[in-house]
């Protein structure tokens, strides 16, 4: 038997898609389309944070309803990572995986805030 420990490494690339910002700025206009995108980072960094107090409560069936929006929110704007990850942390829930959930979960917040940073930093 070994006595070394793998030491796993938590740091993801997280991705927001410029097609997708794109087509926003082209349908709805630069303004209108920032506009959208901050309105979307505010509501984000919202359900991000209920979900994770919703989690910490045991408030589950409240928690799914938050990840949903964030799904909503994230593919709007084009957060892919983000909208997969809370995908799984509902599929988690509905499989009463409560191990997997609190991983998932986890990622999620990981994911989330990289993400939002991600998009302000595109956005200077």
């Amino acid at each position: 038997m070994s006595d070394q420990v793998a030491v796993l490494s938590r740091e993801e690339t997280v991705r927001v898609d410029p097609v997708r910002l794109t087509e926003l700025c082209d349908q709805l206009g630069q303004s209108e389309a920032e506009d959208l995108v901050c309105r979307a980072m505010e509501e984000l960094a919202v359900r991000l944070s209920f979900a994770e107090r919703q989690y910490r409560q045991g408030k589950h069936a409240d928690m799914r309803q938050s990840v949903l929006a964030l799904v909503n929110i994230a593919d709007r704007i084009g957060m892919y990572s983000l909208s997969r990850v809370a995908g799984d942390v509902i599929l988690c829930l509905d499989a009463g995986d409560s191990t997997a959930t609190a991983a998932v979960v986890a990622r999620l917040i990981r994911i989330g805030e990289r993400s939002l940073s991600a998009i302000w930093d595109m956005q200077d």
